[in-house]
């Protein structure tokens, strides 16, 4: 049976947050004195075994790794905290069946076969998109979908469309409405980040406004964040990027830790896997 790996401040940066971009990471907190930890244990190295590939696990014992326990939180013994794309994305205290256990991370576990699921299904769905103005976009994809109402890819296009027609209310009342394989799905994820990205936007003052703003104060982080929003939609990923990371940098309280989120969010929009992932480093180095 495979054994979760037992990691530490060292490497915690490319056992975790590096691995989890790639592959979910489930982090199980422990300690050698905790009689529910040691009562966790073999089903989470059970789950190792029977997941490689699609889960990594590891484990921390917080009474040598303190400082990682700090970082996370941790207050009760087992603590299990789940990072997808370098962030903690779900988690759970104490010892809990393995079936429960089962369930709680279906959800975020790729399919078995996901890895050939780019070649197939992406470039299709993305074709069309560069084709249309978003006025002819839009009316294409109601077509179709009245030609196949239950068609998962067909609504995801009407969604994607209604984004790109500035229709927000109508994308998110469709996205509410997927079921609930679709709405867990990248195209789904991007969406709704997207259509976020355009509600604030709408409230957000032009590039130059925020701009002066910024040069008249540099910790107007309200500023910096809209500021950020708006060169994203502008298609500018590299500075609407550097705009959330320079918040972090200046203060991670700011709007409960708004320069993370915005940045998470961001990750599901930009198409730039190299920027992303660059991008990601630099976040982790302000983690940790």
């Amino acid at each position: 049976m495979s054994q979760a790996l037992a990691v530490t401040t060292a490497d915690f940066e490319t056992e975790v947050i590096a691995a989890s971009l790639h592959t979910p990471v489930l982090v199980d907190f422990w300690a050698p004195w905790c009689a529910p930890c040691r009562a966790l244990g073999p089903v989470l190295d059970k789950l190792a075994g029977e997941l490689a590939g699609r889960l990594k696990v590891v484990k921390v014992n917080t009474d040598e790794e303190m400082q990682l326990a700090s970082v996370f939180g941790i207050r009760s013994l087992p603590t299990v905290v789940l990072i997808k794309d370098g962030q903690p994305v779900d988690g759970f205290m104490g010892a809990q069946p393995e079936g429960v256990i089962r369930q709680w991370l279906a959800p975020h576990l790729p399919d078995a076969d996901a890895a050939v699921e780019p070649e197939v299904a992406e470039p299709a769905a993305a074709a069309p998109a560069a084709s249309f103005d978003p006025v002819q976009r839009l009316a294409q994809a109601r077509h179709a979908l009245a030609e196949a109402p239950e068609d998962g890819e067909r609504r995801l296009d009407l969604v994607e469309a209604l984004l790109a027609a500035g229709e927000l209310d109508e994308a998110l009342s469709r996205l509410d409405d997927l079921p609930a394989d679709l709405a867990t799905g990248d195209r789904a994820r991007r969406a709704r980040a997207l259509l976020d990205f355009h509600y604030q936007a709408a409230r957000a003052p032009a590039v130059p406004a925020l701009d002066a703003r910024l040069q008249a104060n540099a910790d107007d982080h309200e500023a910096r964040h809209l500021l950020g929003v708006r060169l994203l939609l502008d298609g500018d990923a590299p500075a609407a990027l550097d705009a959330f990371l320079e918040i972090m940098r200046r203060d991670r309280k700011y709007g409960d830790d708004l320069g993370r989120k915005a940045l998470v969010q961001a990750f599901a929009v930009v198409d730039d896997a190299e920027l992303v992932g660059q991008v990601r480093r630099r976040m982790s180095s302000l983690l940790f």
